[in-house]
């Protein structure tokens, strides 16, 4: 009995795509989501756009659920990328964002975090 994975195929050249085409990319549930969400988190400190796009799809059920390892998921990662950005837009959106998840998930992203409150976290992305 073989239970291989199917073939994701090749990833799609998201440096190439513009924020709205990630999106929908995201939205779709597409293999290379997580991907895509990356690309977009990368454009955060200097685009708007790309934050507010980031901070909306974090609401999706889809990223809650896609954990990246223990706790973490996609939308958390979103959320993070949004604060160490450290822009005045980057950060109102992350709260947004932050105070839509359930209140048991506020609480594990804080404790993640290792903050009392989500506008004491200042996380660096490497």
């Amino acid at each position: 009995m073989s239970s291989s994975l199917p073939s994701r195929g090749p990833a799609p050249p998201v440096d190439q795509m513009n924020n709205a085409e990630l999106a929908r990319m995201i939205e779709a549930e597409h293999p290379y989501r997580g991907k895509a969400l990356f690309e977009l988190s990368d454009r955060i400190a200097h685009d708007d756009d790309a934050a507010t796009k980031v901070a909306m799809l974090s609401r999706l059920t889809s990223l809650r659920a896609a954990r990246l390892f223990d706790r973490v998921s996609l939308a958390w990662s979103g959320i993070i990328a949004l604060l160490a950005a450290e822009t005045a837009h980057a950060r109102m959106v992350a709260y947004e964002a932050f105070y839509a998840l359930e209140p048991a998930e506020q609480k594990d992203l804080l404790d993640y975090l290792e903050v009392p409150a989500i506008e004491e976290a200042h996380p660096r992305i490497a």
